[in-house]
């Protein structure tokens, strides 16, 4: 089988940039990504996945990376006449991307594959709740009973009421039964969850791409103000705006560039992806099969892997994607995660980026951050944050809700090319 490579590798700073259209972040994720590949253009590009989930909310739906590539094209950036996919999955989005540019290198009807991923969640015009509101579009909405069903009926398993209201964020909302639920089930700590937050802050403060730069004790997660409990703000992704991408090619086409080029090539040994169903409380989650699927295309187990990116979107999704990666023994992510395995000199760094927490998610757009940052750590350019000998990465990014997990989920394993 071809193998495929990552040649090049880019993400903005996540933050609110009122000030920037889609065409400009659109235009800043791929001059960036043109630039760490050592393209002057892109007429070595082939094919192009574009990611994207709202553009539709600021009036553009059904060409949205065509439209955004026009001015590119016209400036001989980007070849004339290339395809665009648009893709849209969640916030598994730029993953989907990703997978796209990996089938094209792997089907062998490309050398050279470009994946981006763009976002804007963030309009000075509108209130938190309806930009909240755009969110719920990530789930059934021809029959949305059936997921708050799913989440009234694991509420009342452990006692609680699956709250709701104008005010509140809903995927907030899910996420915190499922943490009630593990900590019911497991005995997993609110306190254990702010030590995942507080870690991620720490490595977000030593991110320049992140959207907070700031560290937050494990004592100031504690006491910062309730979202849905038992999740307070700092164990919470923000809303914010920004892009990334990746330019994949074949290994025959590695062969032929600089050697500058060729030294900083990053190996994908796997991209596997899972979809959601309306699974029981107590069942694995689509993040293990997806796990599963890329261990086994690897060739390699979790204990290979020596840094991770995981979808925090809160801060208990990396103790119960500790447990579902097989990082550790199911139920014991709070430990995991209280012990420092998941530190900078720990066991596992996971979430070097400062994860969603800190760096920020972007809906369209993270997937594809993520895939930065492993690539970087695997180059050994991520400065303070730098893992020591890091050899293999390992990504997982969910997208949506069925129910009581994703609708789809991505794991990505990748290599540092010797």
């Amino acid at each position: 089988m071809t193998d495929v490579y990552i040649i090049g590798s880019y993400s903005t700073q996540f933050k609110k940039w009122p000030e920037k259209s889609f065409k400009e972040l659109t235009r800043d994720a791929y001059l960036g990504v043109l630039k760490d590949a050592g393209f002057a253009n892109g007429d070595e590009i082939e094919f192009a996945w574009f990611g994207n989930c709202f553009m539709g909310y600021w009036n553009q739906m059904a060409i949205r990376g065509q439209v955004c590539f026009v001015p590119l094209v016209r400036e001989g950036l980007f070849p004339e006449r290339v395809p665009i996919i648009n893709v849209e999955g969640g916030c598994a989005t730029g993953s989907m991307a990703f997978h796209g540019g990996c089938k094209d290198i792997l089907s062998g009807q490309c050398e050279v594959s470009l994946a981006i991923g763009v976002e804007k969640l963030f309009d000075p015009q509108k209130t938190k709740e309806e930009i909240f509101a755009m969110f719920e579009l990530g789930i059934d909405n021809f029959n949305p009973e059936e997921t708050i069903d799913a989440y009234k009926e694991t509420a009342k398993i452990i006692g609680r009421q699956f709250e709701q209201g104008k005010d509140r964020t809903l995927f907030m909302d899910t996420y915190a039964i499922q943490a009630c639920y593990h900590m019911w089930k497991y005995g997993t700590t609110q306190r254990q969850i702010a030590i995942g937050a507080s870690k991620n802050h720490y490595f977000g403060s030593v991110n320049p791409k992140s959207q907070y730069k700031f560290e937050v004790s494990v004592e100031q997660v504690l006491a910062d103000r309730i979202v849905s409990y038992p999740f307070t703000r700092a164990m919470c992704a923000p809303i914010g705006d920004g892009s990334a991408a990746a330019i994949l090619c074949s290994g025959e086409f590695l062969r032929d560039l600089p050697s500058r080029v060729r030294n900083r090539a990053v190996r994908v040994r796997a991209s596997a992806f899972s979809g959601g169903k309306y699974r029981a409380p107590d069942e694995p989650s689509l993040s293990r099969v997806a796990a599963e699927k890329a261990y086994k295309l690897a060739g390699l187990g979790p204990h290979d892997i020596d840094v991770a990116e995981v979808h925090d979107a809160t801060s208990f999704s990396e103790i119960y994607q500790c447990e579902m990666l097989r990082f550790c023994p199911e139920g014991e992510g709070g430990k995991f995660i209280e012990s420092g395995a998941t530190s900078l000199e720990g066991k596992l760094p996971i979430n070097t980026s400062g994860g969603l927490v800190s760096k920020g998610h972007p809906v369209g757009a993270t997937g594809l951050s993520m895939i930065y940052e492993l690539v970087t750590q695997l180059r050994g350019e991520a400065g303070p944050r730098q893992v020591k000998n890091a050899e293999f990465a390992l990504q997982e990014n969910g997208g949506g809700v069925i129910g009581l997990e994703e609708a789809a989920c991505s794991v990505i394993i990748l290599q540092k090319d010797r």
